[in-house]
């Protein structure tokens, strides 16, 4: 590294150069060894050498990435809470306005990839806000900062390979293509090597560019779904209620069984009908923490001369195949329901 670039990494950093973010000493040598096995293994793969100087041209570590990382932590949002801030009327009606603005589009995802308008828009709506939500890292400098890191090399390093990969054959700048501190990217936010698996050119122009191509973002986003399985003529889930002393150990998802067998246990719709009978399966997911909050809450109600606690009645969710499908993308319950809330707003 020469002594400009070298001014440029110790001025990125924001830490006085050889201090790893008040966590030790930065280690240059490892940092250099690790940008020289970047170039030897690009070049094992074919990489061209002007995209791999241009990847390592000024590298920079940005230690706000490493504390992000280290920082994860989940929003202890009950279920309503959740599709409270996630299916808003904000989104809901931004969604339909991108419907009204891309009918051709979304036709041609669905005729080619069987997936309906209704469903792409609620993934485009909670990834990016229907491309809103503007990236704000570098990715050559995040996967190079998380790679160091160590805590996840091997994945970083990958994610490296295949943008640097997705870049070449595209012929993109890969200095300006920026995403999350963790790597995803574009209006669907996909990670590298999701996008070189399920990447496809929607407009015909011979390359994929799901940040500023609206055509290869929804296309590459019909095709991971069909590849998924997405089935167009199922739901994602159905609202349902349950008997109050329902076993709460069912309703995680993991346990499927026929729509008799639920109905059996006293599963029906929320105005009391039966819910609809055929050959599928499906799971049930509900907020089991805040069922034991409400019948806690309940308990402390109850009369001096009682001593049986109220129970209340229990909502919850059927999910049937395309629920699973949706995990695959984002493996949470609450994103999947989501999506699902989402989508039925957007039909």
């Amino acid at each position: 590294m020469n002594k400009v670039a070298m001014w440029l990494f110790a001025a990125v950093i924001s830490v006085p150069f050889g201090a790893y973010a008040g966590r030790g000493e930065f280690d240059i040598d490892r940092w250099y060894n690790m940008l020289d096995s970047v170039r030897s293994r690009a070049a094992s793969e074919n990489i061209s050498d002007e995209m791999i100087k241009s990847t390592l041209r000024s590298p920079a570590f940005i230690p706000s990435i490493v504390r992000s990382d280290k920082n994860q932590y989940e929003f202890k949002l009950t279920l309503d809470g959740y599709l409270e801030r996630t299916v808003n009327q904000t989104r809901i009606i931004n969604g339909r306005k991108m419907r009204a603005t891309y009918p051709t589009l979304l036709s041609r995802v669905e005729n080619k990839y069987g997936v309906p308008p209704h469903v792409i828009l609620a993934f485009w709506g909670m990834e990016s806000n229907y491309g809103a939500v503007k990236a704000r890292h570098k990715l050559t400098d995040a996967f190079l900062t998380l790679m160091y890191d160590g805590r996840r090399e091997t994945f970083f390093g990958n994610q490296l390979i295949a943008l640097m990969k997705i870049a070449d054959t595209n012929n993109l700048d890969i200095n300006s293509i920026s995403g999350s501190w963790a790597g995803a990217m574009g209006h669907f936010q996909f990670i590298p090597t999701t996008l070189s698996q399920y990447g496809v050119d929607g407009n015909g122009d011979r390359r994929v560019d799901i940040i500023n191509n609206i055509s290869d973002a929804m296309f590459s986003a019909g095709n991971y779904l069909n590849k998924l399985g997405w089935n167009k003529n199922e739901r994602i889930v159905r609202r349902v209620v349950l008997p109050a002393d329902f076993d709460l150990t069912l309703l995680d998802g993991k346990t499927k069984l026929s729509l008799p067998q639920w109905a059996s246990m006293g599963v029906v719709n929320p105005d009391g009908s039966p819910i609809p009978y055929n050959d599928m399966v499906a799971g049930l997911v509900a907020d089991v923490a805040a069922i034991d909050a409400a019948r806690a809450a309940a308990a402390e109600t109850v009369p001096s001369d009682t001593d049986v606690a109220p129970m209340p009645v229990i909502t919850a969710y059927l999910t049937y195949p395309n629920f699973y499908r949706i995990k695959k993308w984002n493996n949470s319950n609450w994103y999947a329901i989501a999506i699902a809330n989402l989508a039925d707003e957007l039909h």
